[in-house]
């Protein structure tokens, strides 16, 4: 060994991707095993404003790739990460082996790659993979390790790049035509389009009205009774919701009922001779659903357990992390030998030999580009814990989720359930007064025999439109002829329904079928639509924003390519083939964005150079019809009368019914009517004549409540976009003063207890004097010569954005009520101040939950309303709850874990920090970061 060799230390390293993932794999792996996470991607392609000055000014400064050089990234590790790098570098000094233990997928293995391009290792490093975090799966992974699988990383590459050259290119076009600050990605967008489509299909739809007849029949006593539906009336078939179109109108030769015509024969039916026509019954089967995927975890999690996307993989994360179920990213429905033997016997342990087929099931995937690269979502290990044997352990989302996986899988591997449906049809000839001659009502009735893998599990449905009950009932014992009794005979009406908006559950059903994004992306790309203000919730149904009517316009109008279905399909199919080494990365991404001359495919570089004049205001114009139009403003949507009521907006033409519009002297608006529409009302709701309510609202210069006494001015009550408030109205001539001279209307919001149609002038008068100065205290300085002078200081009392408060100088203290405004003296004033400055509000708010002592610090964990909202803390971290943690389900756990990503991250590093060293420094930092990146791309 020469003197400079490293001694063998015997110790191994591993690296993960979260501390929690470390901590449950180290209880698997001896003392020389030291089990470390990198927390997440430690390198990424920074944004050009991060970038060092040389590096702005060359081929990455644009995108941070450069599109000449095969597209080479440039990657730099991230400023909140670079303590993490020095401490995996100090731990791999003292190790004789490096194990990269991130996940299997794409990610995983890009993450792995940057590790090993970050680190440089200068000793053996092993790709260690597993599917669970078991003993026994962590021992075997540590055993039969391999190499790093560059196709993956190629593929994963491939998308980063692909997705830093979709949004650099198109968000700046979105930016100059339709709002600042919006942003297009190469499945959001796509993604954002299915969910306008709909809300457009919903906005065209027309309500048909239709009647039909439900009547009661028994064959002897009223326990043997029934309910059958009206089917036909002399000869035709009865309309049902499913015949008309979203148009209104009929579709085929059917019987559509009126009122008229279902009440009469409802009556006639009370008095008719009802009898058996047919019987027919036939052998009823139903299998079990696969096991769990990516996609249908997300559905059946959002369906049973009202979880969002991204909060069903987050509990789905922590029950993988901590060894309760297998790799929960996956669009494989296959179960590996040994799970198949643990489900199917703890199916006959729990339910009987009867209930487990002779042979195992296997599910072979149907959706389009599936990837069979991992197994289903299963309990973890080679024998399955039952929900009773981890209620101890789990609690809240994770004990729910787990219990739902763990059902799921076990019914997989049961028996078919089976029965039989009988289907009835019952005849009878009407008076000839009534409105049919001859009618026939039909009932069905299904009864399970054998419940079969129902004894464990039933999928939940999303909810179908026009669908028909689908109950299980029995029917009584009937034949051809019998003589039936008519108990109840009632005619129903019903309008039929648009078609349903997306859930989070059927939009991911919806993408996986179209073959868009993967198993990794669907609750990101849906999280991303929700935070970009492009869709929002009603309930558990997605509803698009006028900003997405606007976008998705332009995006289908100057890129339709990039927003076609297949096309996107496509594009995941060839980064498929990347993974597979079936393609190359540079050859896919030049003819991706320069073109294939081969094929006349126009590529992204010269899709966005060859615009044109794009009409920006058409863009962001939706027509409503009659006249109104909805246009997306600079300062959110609105609705604007092209032309009046009466008046036809396509020729111009008055009709009878035109009344005329103030403002000119041929009755014709002088300036458009133009109303801001609030955010409650969602597009299909925009009607015209909801639009002209808005106007007719918007129109109203407010209610007068008087005028001001000092100045004469009119004083008025107004509904604004940001709520009820009242302002002053200027005379004409103090409002046409212009520069210095300009005055400013005085306008005040009204309090949260204040109601707009009762407030009155005094009250009104009061807002406007805000703010109100409390009084005038002497105070005590000291100057820059150390003399002491006392001057007047006044304390007002104003009401700000964060509530009402008081404010001397520069020292403000926060009040507890709005009406403290008008009503808090001077002395009252002066005692807040003499109280201790406490950071927020002047009185500390109790806990909004309290939890046991963290693990780590030993202190009790709490979570705080503070002045950005709710978060945890044990009083030396603290860290804000995410769009997705609901306060009332919070669990003590999922408080620890985000205590413990907080500290894991290290303190928030300012970027703007950065600028103060010196110029010297930062270039040699600055060339190390280039070589580096450099290297590491051309080993992709």
């Amino acid at each position: 060994m020469s003197p400079t060799a490293k001694a063998p230390t015997g110790r191994k390293l591993v690296i993960v991707e979260s501390p929690a993932k470390a901590k449950t794999i180290a209880g698997y792996l001896g003392p020389d095993w030291d089990v470390e996470a990198s927390v997440g991607h430690i390198r990424d392609i920074p944004t050009p404003s991060e970038m060092p000055p040389d590096i702005k000014k060359g081929p990455f400064g644009r995108f941070g790739v450069d599109v000449d050089n095969d597209f080479e990234p440039y990657y730099v590790v991230d400023a909140d990460k670079k303590k993490k790098v020095s401490e995996l570098k100090r731990l791999l000094k003292g190790a004789d082996e490096l194990y990269l233990a991130t996940d299997e997928d794409r990610e995983g293995e890009a993450i792995a790659w940057h590790l090993l391009e970050t680190l440089q290792p200068k000793v053996p490093v092993k790709r260690m993979v597993f599917h669970e975090i078991t003993k026994e799966a962590i021992q075997r992974a540590a055993a039969n390790t391999r190499d790093l699988d560059t196709a993956l990383v190629d593929a994963q590459e491939t998308r980063r790049i692909l997705d830093r050259l979709y949004g650099y290119e198109i968000s700046p076009v979105l930016w100059r035509k339709v709002k600042a600050g919006l942003s297009a990605g190469r499945v959001q967008s796509v993604a954002t389009r299915m969910v306008v489509e709909r809300e457009r299909e919903r906005m065209a739809f027309r309500s048909a009205n239709y009647w039909d007849v439900e009547g009661e029949f028994t064959p002897d006593a009223e326990s043997s009774a029934f309910t059958a539906r009206l089917s036909s009336v002399d000869g035709r078939r009865v309309a049902t919701g499913r015949d008309f179109g979203d148009d209104g109108r009929l579709k085929g030769d059917v019987a559509h009922l009126d009122e008229t015509a279902a009440t009469g024969i409802a009556t006639a039916v009370l008095t008719a001779d009802v009898s058996v026509v047919s019987v027919a019954e036939k052998p009823y089967t139903r299998r079990p659903s696969a096991p769990f995927t990516t996609s249908t975890l997300q559905q059946e999690a959002s369906r049973k357990l009202r979880l969002s996307s991204k909060n069903a993989m987050r509990v789905a994360q922590r029950l993988y992390e901590n060894g309760y179920i297998t790799y929960m990213r996956t669009d494989s429905t296959a179960l590996s030998q040994s799970a198949l033997t643990a489900a199917r016997q703890q199916a006959r342990d729990l339910y009987g030999g009867d209930y487990v087929p002779d042979a195992p099931r296997n599910y072979a995937k149907k959706v389009k580009n599936a990837q069979e690269a991992h197994e289903a979502i299963r309990p973890a290990g080679d024998r399955f814990r039952t929900p009773a044997q981890v209620a101890g352990e789990l609690r809240g989302d994770e004990f729910a989720l787990y219990e739902l996986i763990w059902k799921r899988t076990i019914a997989s591997q049961m028996a078919d359930a089976r029965g039989s449906t009988a289907t009835v049809k019952l005849g009878a000839s009407l008076d000839t007064d009534a409105p049919a001659e001859r009618i026939e009502f039909s009932a069905s009735g299904t009864v399970i025999t054998f419940r079969g893998f129902l004894a464990a599990y039933e999928e939940g449905r999303d909810e179908q439109r026009n669908a028909t009950a689908d109950e299980e009932r029995r029917l009584p014992r009937l034949g051809e002829g019998t003589a039936l009794k008519v108990i109840r005979a009632e005619a129903d009406g019903h309008d039929t329904s648009p078609p349903a908006r997306y859930t989070e559950a059927t939009l991911v059903k919806a993408m996986e079928e179209k073959g868009i994004g993967r198993p990794s992306t669907y609750a990101s790309t849906i999280g991303t639509i929700q935070d970009r203000g492009y869709v929002s919730n009603r309930g558990n149904a997605l509803v698009p924003s006028w900003l997405a009517f606007a976008v998705t316009r332009l995006m289908e109008v100057h890129f339709t390519r990039l927003v076609d279905y297949d096309f996107t399909a496509s594009m995941e199919e060839d980064l498929d083939e990347i993974a597979g080494g079936n393609a190359q990365r540079a050859t896919w991404l030049k003819r991706f964005y320069f073109g294939d001359e081969a094929s006349s495919s126009e590529g992204l570089r010269d899709l966005v150079a060859d615009l044109g004049d794009i009409d920006a205001r058409g863009i962001s114009t939706i027509e409503i019809g009659d006249g109104i139009v909805v246009r997306v403003g600079r300062y959110g949507p609105y609705v604007e009368e092209v032309a009046p009521a009466g008046v036809d907006p396509v020729t111009g033409e008055v009709t009878e019914s035109y009344a005329g519009e103030s403002g000119s002297e041929d009755g014709a608006a002088a300036t458009p009517r133009r109303a801001t529409i609030n955010d409650d009302i969602a597009p299909d709701e925009m009607t015209p004549e909801k639009a002209r309510e808005l106007l007719a609202t918007a129109a109203d210069d407010g209610r007068v409540l008087g005028q001001d006494p000092e100045n004469g001015r009119d004083i008025v009550a107004k509904a604004g976009r940001y709520g009820p408030y009242v302002t002053e109205v200027l005379d004409e001539d103090t409002a046409a003063l212009k520069g210095k001279a300009k005055v400013k209307p005085r306008t005040a919001s009204l309090f949260a207890d204040m109601d707009i149609a009762t407030i009155e002038l005094d009250t009104a008068l009061r807002l406007l004097s805000l703010p109100r100065v409390v009084g005038v205290v002497s105070e005590t300085v000291t100057g820059e010569d150390g003399k002491e002078t006392t001057k007047q200081v006044e304390i007002t009392a104003q009401n700000g954005r964060y509530g009402p408060y008081l404010k001397k100088g520069t020292d403000s203290r926060s009040l507890e009520s709005e009406q403290q405004l008008f009503e808090i003296t001077l002395e009252q004033a002066e005692a807040i101040y003499a109280q201790p400055k406490q950071r927020g509000r002047a009185a500390a708010k109790p806990p909004l939950k309290e939890f046991g002592p963290d693990p780590v610090s030993g202190k009790p964990v709490v979570v705080k309303d503070g002045r950005f909202g709710e978060y945890v803390t044990d009083g030396e971290t603290n860290t804000t709850l995410r769009r997705d943690d609901d306060l009332e389900t919070l669990t003590a756990e999922r408080a620890f874990e985000m205590l413990a990503e907080k500290r894991a991250k290290g303190p928030t590093t300012r970027k703007r920090a950065a600028k103060k060293t010196t110029k010297k420094a930062a270039t040699k930092k600055t060339t190390a970061k280039k070589a580096t990146a450099k290297k590491a791309a051309k080993k992709a």
